[in-house]
């Protein structure tokens, strides 16, 4: 334990160092300061920012492989210049109350906004447009002026989920930009999200704890990571951490992946038997929740011998179309946890397009130089990938930022 804790906080302090001063540059904010080693002990280490899906060495260098016209950044950018929400005309229509299940639903206005917001950012960032930078700006402080409330039927877990850390995610790229209110939007955040989200983990809705699938826990440990990181919270984010190695619902990491095919380099994720859209979803959430601890120096991705890997490859083969092993699957429903089984994988939605796969190819593949065969494959079959609106209308549409190829080629 003290080996793996003293490699965290020195890959901390090394990304400090190399990214805050970047951006720092690139957004006027203020320098983040690497914790010396010998201090590790001392003080708990700042966080790094940009840092959350983006840090600043990625985004430098997508900046300068864009402008040199190189791919497959090239490709990746005009997949993020012709997509509508990517426009610096868009205008926000905040709302002081959303609602995501039941009666009266008017969340597509969030998501399409939060999608505007993110995609503009990213334009800022990578381009230097000043015209997005301000569209961003405009949309995050309208809604962080307006949103009181995320409510609905259980779904509003998954609202305030989804929707908690891709707003997070684009405030972070907003950071120390003129004109952005990161006070409030932070107030924001901590007031309407995070206590839906630290619900959920804690409660389960009033159910029983195997009830929801994966990925309604996943989304809501990415939003505390996320808003921990953004209001530089370190008890959030390690809330967020904690849950991921050690929590009692389906997002932990042993519960996501409750059997691994170590002969085959192959692990089984919760949701397979359930259909392949909302396991894909899963490789989405885990992964932007490894790539956000991996920005502040936590590898979670190789966590337990590379477990999520494994799964990664596991749902990538299947959805090659070839055929993996699959153990029966059973847990509890509704509140007296009810007896259900799944004995066979799911076909429902096999070979559907989301943009999760660039991310963890460029991880495993290039940055920890692993084989990682399938998921390497999937990734060039669905690359470029492109982000909210380019997936179709519908939420399963905008439930990942995406523009993987763009912000993680390496």
């Amino acid at each position: 334990m003290g080996h793996e804790n003293k490699h965290r906080l020195s890959r901390r302090s090394m990304l400090q160092l190399t990214g805050g001063l970047v951006a720092a540059g690139a957004a006027g904010g203020a320098v983040a300061t690497a914790l010396p080693e010998d201090k590790a002990d001392a003080a708990p280490a700042a966080f790094a920012h940009p840092g959350m899906l983006h840090n600043a060495g990625d985004l430098n260098r997508a900046k300068v492989k864009v402008a040199a016209g190189a791919a497959p950044w090239t490709p990746g950018r005009q997949k993020l210049t012709g997509n509508r929400h990517s426009a610096a005309t868009w205008k926000a229509s905040p709302r002081a109350t959303i609602i995501r299940g039941g009666t009266g639903q008017n969340y597509p206005t969030l998501y399409n906004d939060i999608h505007a917001a993110y995609q503009s950012a990213l334009r800022w960032r990578i381009e230097g447009s000043a015209a997005h930078g301000d569209t961003a700006r405009d949309i995050l402080n309208a809604w962080s002026a307006t949103l009181t409330e995320v409510t609905g039927n259980a779904d509003r877990f998954l609202a305030a989920g989804i929707y908690g850390y891709q707003f997070a995610n684009a405030a972070e790229l907003m950071r120390g930009y003129d004109g952005f209110d990161l006070g409030r939007f932070k107030n924001m955040l901590l007031k309407v999200f995070y206590p839906l989200n630290d619900d959920f983990l804690k409660h389960h809705n009033g159910a029983c704890v195997t009830n929801y699938w994966a990925n309604w826990d996943l989304c809501n440990m990415a939003s505390v990571m996320a808003i921990g990181i953004l209001c530089d919270d370190r008890t959030k984010y390690d809330q967020a951490v904690d849950y991921f190695k050690n929590g009692a619902g389906n997002g932990s990491i042993k519960k996501a992946v409750p059997f691994v095919y170590d002969g085959e380099g192959l692990a089984q994720w919760q949701e397979s038997g359930r259909d392949q859209g909302h396991t894909v979803m899963g490789m989405g959430l885990m992964g932007a929740l490894c790539e956000m601890a991996w920005n502040q120096g936590d590898d979670l991705y190789g966590y337990d011998s590379n477990r999520f890997m494994k799964a990664a490859q596991y749902v990538a083969k299947y959805n090659l179309g070839q055929s993996v092993p699959f153990t029966k699957y059973t847990w509890g429903t509704g509140t007296n946890c009810a007896y259900r089984e799944q004995t066979v994988i799911s076909e429902a939605g096999r070979g559907q397009a989301r943009p999760v796969w660039d991310l963890l190819h460029f991880h495993y593949a290039r940055r920890r130089r692993l084989a990682v065969p399938y998921i390497t494959a999937l990734a060039e079959k669905t690359r470029p990938e492109g982000g909210g609106g380019d997936y179709g209308p519908n939420s399963g549409g905008f439930d990942q930022l995406g523009f993987g190829t763009l912000a993680y080629a390496k």
